[in-house]
Formats: structure tokens, C-alpha cells, sequence
């Protein structure tokens, strides 16, 4: 009986007229909700409409969501507060609304790795920053430091959103801030599709790393009008911040690259290179490139020469794994190099002089180039190896007023603090303070080998017996001085270097260390932080 009743209750129930009407309600209420949910999602899809997309793919550039596809495996993209829109209600704003506003936020799947991202959408009043667009911002800034994720920014905005007024500098400020805590903690990268101007520029400014895309982005505190009202200078975005001005003069972006699909898979591969976070060791991959290959051309790269130059990139591509390196900053400070490459499968950082490019000497721009990439190699665990071949740091009044002393201390500060393996090879000069700096025994180097064409000494011979011997020097007596420091033994000798080994066991070599070097721990003493010479 009670079995008949409780399959006919509902039955019972449907065929009272109240309860009909309430269900059938009920249906409706629901479908026009869902109705309601399609036709946002469907508006936030289409940003700011065919139109503006159209105006988009004009100039060269993806769309945001097209920006978000390419960088992201297939199919992982998950997509956050789709549906939120601004509050702005002055200068006819509460008018003008677009579900999601002006940047699409999430996080996804890059070579199967998680990576937390926004993409500004220009479509969408110009992508400028409302409160709304900031709050999407920094919730997956937090999410990305409570997972351990890296944060990818996609820039492409026109700046503050004005009628927002002290909310959107507000907003901002929430950023940095972000930017900060995370600093050390999770890969911040800024890849710049489009125009990033005024406060905006020191998000990107306070990331690991920024990229630019050739022609279409732009970044700068104040345009062109404004410098021309202020100072008189005729200059045009591109001259004033193009990719090429902060690639090669200013330092402000760290590559460049043609266009937006090549910008978004060169990141892709960039990533492969680095961990998750500072609480993970650096990638290790399987490495078909044996590890311990022998390079015999290395047995000959150095010229007999010691004041001909040749190019420290032939020693790096020769080393590492199947020749492949992610150069850092390629245009600026050539007389440095920085990248990423793995060496038996394991991601390294790569710093090396380069006797190419003004002889390899340290000046003011190759010591803040190669002191910020060791802090970003010693924050998430990638081991640093280091090629030497340097002259001393650059003389001259411009280095001297420019603060040579301050900016050079940099790199030596940075290489002191690291606690990661550092390997280093002297393959010729090692002269002078320089010496000391470039991650030398005495700065808590691991392993410190040489090659039989090193030179460790304070200067060259010419200006050593010159200053001994007051200007009245021979050529024999700087033969003499040659020959006591002009090779390995001097260091050697005193356990400054851990060997001298033959060019072309230099892979293996660093390899058998790296692998020794995989369980370092490292103390330091306690501090809130360290003051750095800034």
C-alpha cells in the first residue's frame, strides 16, 4: 500500500491545479535564466563586437580570447568571471556594459603545466583599467601564489579608464602590489601585444621578464604629445617606446618578436624552462643529447691570440643540450650573454662574457642585465654556469659618472647571494675585479674550472709591467710577467680553481657536477631582506 502511494504522489500532485502552475512557472523561470546566461556568454565571446575585431586583426593583432587559445593546450583554458561588468555609472557609462569587461582572466594549461593568465582585450573600451577589470586581475594573481602557478600577462591596453577616476589608479595600485608579494615566489611573465602607457607600465615593469611585439606595442609613461608640450621633442610611440628602443637602449623589455603567434610560442617554449614556483626544483626532461659528449671544436675556439676576439655563443651551443638556448636580452649588453638551456636534461641559466662585443668587458648595462638574471635563476632554483672571459670592467668618464661602482657591485652582489650550484669555466681572461665578480671561488662558487688558455690575473701584461716598471717596461720583461700569470697555474695552484680541464670535456664535466651539485642545501644567515646596491 504504501509502495502504490508513493509512486502515485507525484502524479497526485501534478494534477492539482496550484502546484501545476507553480512547476510550470518554475520551468519557465529556469529556461529564461539559462536564455539569459547564453546571450551573455555569447556577448562576453564577442568583446566589443565584429566591428572592433575587425579594426583588431587590422592592425596585425589577435583578439584576447585568440591570444588565450594559441598560448594554451587545447581545450584547458577555464575561464573566470566571465560575467562581470563595471560599476561606473558617470559620463553615460551605465549604458555601455560588456560581460566580462575589458580582459579575459583564467587559468590554463601550457605544455601540461598550469599557468595562471589575463589577457587584455582592446576591443573593449580600448582594454582600459576599470575597478571591475582590476578585481579580475587580481584574483588570479592570488589564486596563481595559493597553487604555485606562474602568472602570464597579456598587455594590450589603452591605460586608466578615465571615467572610473580614482578607482582605477586604485585598481592599479592593487596590482603592484600583487606584483610584489609574488615576486620571488611565482614566474611573473608580461608579453606587451598593444599599448601600454602612464601608471600601467610598472606592472609589466615589476615582472621577472617582458616581452614586446614588433610594430604593434608600445610602452612609456608619457606619449609623444605630452613629451613634445613638455620638452619640445618630436618623437614618434615607436621611437619613444617601440620594442626596439627597450630592447636595445633602454633595457625595459627582455625580447622581441615579430608578431603575436610567434610572441605567444616563443613563451610557450620559455616556459618549458621554468619551475612552477620557488618551492619547485628546476625542470629536469628526457635528454636524448648524451651527457657525456665530448666537443672537440672547443679545443680550438679560443684564439692563440689573446687580444683576438671570438664569439662566447660558439662555447654555449657547443655545451648544452642539442644546441638549443633561449637567449635573454640578445640586443642589449652584447658583451654579456644570458639564457635558458638544459644541460642532460636539466634547465640551467647560462651567463658568459663575450670577448665579441667590446672584448667582454663589464660596463653599467651587461652588470644589471646579468645581476637580475642570477636573482631570477637563484629565486626559482635553476643552477647557474658561468663563462668567463673578461678583461675587467669598462673604463671611461661616461661609466664613471654613470655609476660603474654602484651598478657593477650589482652582479657582484647577485652572484655572492645566490645559494644555487654554480659551475664556472674560465676560458681566457679572468682579469681584475672582474675576476672576483663573475662568480669566482672566493663568492662561494661550487666548482670553478679553467681551461689551459685561461689568464688569471689583476690586468694584461702590457699594463702590469707598464705600472711596475713606471713606463720604461720591455717586451721581455712583459714576457716574463706572461709567463708567471699569463695561464692557469697562479690559481690553480692556491685551490682557486677546482681543475684545468681540456675544452672538450667541458659538457661532461659540468654535467657530473650538476648531478652532485642536485642535493646542495644552503644556509644564510637571518634577515628581514638584503639591501641591495639599487
Amino acid at each position: 500500500m504504501s509502495f502504490s502511494l508513493s509512486t502515485r504522489l507525484p502524479r497526485l500532485m501534478l494534477s492539482l491545479p496550484g502546484v501545476r502552475s507553480c512547476s510550470v512557472a518554475g520551468a519557465q523561470q529556469t529556461l529564461r535564466v539559462k536564455e539569459r546566461i547564453e546571450s551573455a556568454r555569447a556577448r562576453a565571446l564577442l568583446g566589443g563586437g565584429e566591428h572592433r575585431i575587425a579594426a583588431q586583426h587590422k592592425k596585425g593583432k589577435l583578439t584576447a580570447r585568440e591570444r588565450i587559445g594559441l598560448l594554451c593546450d587545447p581545450g584547458t583554458f577555464v575561464e573566470y568571471d566571465m560575467f562581470m561588468e563595471h560599476t561606473c555609472t558617470d559620463f553615460g557609462m551605465e549604458k555601455e556594459k560588456y560581460p566580462g569587461d575589458s580582459v579575459v582572466t583564467g587559468h590554463g594549461q601550457v605544455n601540461g603545466q598550469t599557468v595562471y593568465m589575463f589577457s587584455q582585450d582592446f576591443t573593449v573600451f580600448g582594454g582600459s583599467l576599470s575597478m571591475a577589470h582590476a578585481k579580475k586581475i587580481c584574483k588570479v594573481m592570488d589564486q596563481a601564489l595559493l597553487v604555485g602557478a606562474p602568472v602570464i600577462g597579456l598587455n594590450d591596453s589603452g591605460g586608466a579608464r578615465i571615467q572610473e577616476g580614482v578607482e582605477s589608479l586604485a585598481g592599479y595600485a592593487d596590482i603592484f602590489q600583487r606584483n610584489v608579494e609574488a615576486s620571488g615566489v611565482v614566474p611573473q611573465i608580461s608579453l606587451v601585444m598593444g599599448p601600454c602607457a602612464g601608471g600601467a607600465v610598472y606592472s609589466p615593469a615589476l615582472t621577472d621578464w617582458t616581452f614586446m611585439v614588433e610594430d604593434t606595442s608600445y610602452l612609456f609613461i608619457t606619449g609623444p604629445d605630452v613629451v613634445k608640450t613638455v620638452t619640445g621633442e618630436d618623437v614618434t610611440q615607436e621611437e619613444l617606446g617601440g620594442a626596439k628602443t627597450h630592447t636595445t637602449v633602454s633595457g625595459v623589455a627582455h625580447k622581441s618578436f615579430s608578431n603575436d603567434i610567434d610572441a605567444l610560442l616563443q613563451l610557450r617554449t620559455m616556459l618549458g624552462f621554468l619551475p612552477q614556483s620557488n618551492r619547485d626544483e628546476a625542470p629536469v626532461r628526457p635528454c636524448e643529447d648524451p651527457w657525456d659528449r665530448e666537443v672537440p671544436g672547443l679545443n680550438s675556439v679560443v684564439p692563440l691570440e689573446s687580444t683576438t676576439a671570438y664569439d662566447m655563443m660558439d662555447v654555449i651551443l657547443g655545451v648544452v643540450d642539442e644546441r638549443e638556448f633561449f637567449q635573454m636580452m640578445p640586443n642589449y649588453a652584447k658583451n654579456i650573454v644570458t639564457g635558458f638551456a638544459r644541460m642532460n636534461g636539466r634547465t640551467v641559466g647560462i651567463v658568459g662574457n663575450n670577448p665579441k662585443h667590446a672584448a667582454g668587458c663589464l660596463d653599467i648595462n651587461a652588470s644589471v642585465k646579468g645581476a637580475r638574471f642570477v636573482r631570477f635563476c637563484d629565486c626559482f632554483n635553476i643552477p647557474i654556469i658561468t663563462f668567463e672571459d673578461v678583461p675587467g670592467f669598462l673604463p671611461g668618464t661616461s661609466q664613471e659618472y654613470g655609476g660603474i661602482i654602484r651598478h657593477g657591485a650589482k652582479l657582484l652582489y647577485a652572484y655572492a647571494e645566490a645559494t644555487v650550484p654554480k659551475i664556472t669555466v674560465i676560458t681566457r681572461k679572468a682579469y681584475g675585479g672582474a675576476y672576483d665578480v663573475m662568480s669566482s671561488k672566493h663568492l662561494k662558487g661550487d666548482t670553478n674550472y679553467a681551461w689551459p688558455t685561461a689568464e688569471v690575473a689583476v690586468m694584461g701584461s702590457k699594463g702590469a709591467v707598464s705600472i711596475i716598471f713606471r713606463g720604461k717596461g720591455s717586451e721581455e720583461q712583459e714576457q716574463e710577467y706572461m709567463d708567471k700569470f699569463g695561464n692557469p697555474f697562479p690559481a690553480a695552484v692556491r685551490g682557486y680553481v677546482d681543475d684545468i680541464i681540456e675544452p672538450s670535456s667541458t659538457r661532461r664535466r659540468i654535467c657530473q657536477d650538476l648531478e652532485l651539485l642536485s642535493s646542495k642545501k644552503a644556509s644564510t644567515p637571518w634577515k628581514k631582506h638584503a639591501n641591495i646596491p639599487l
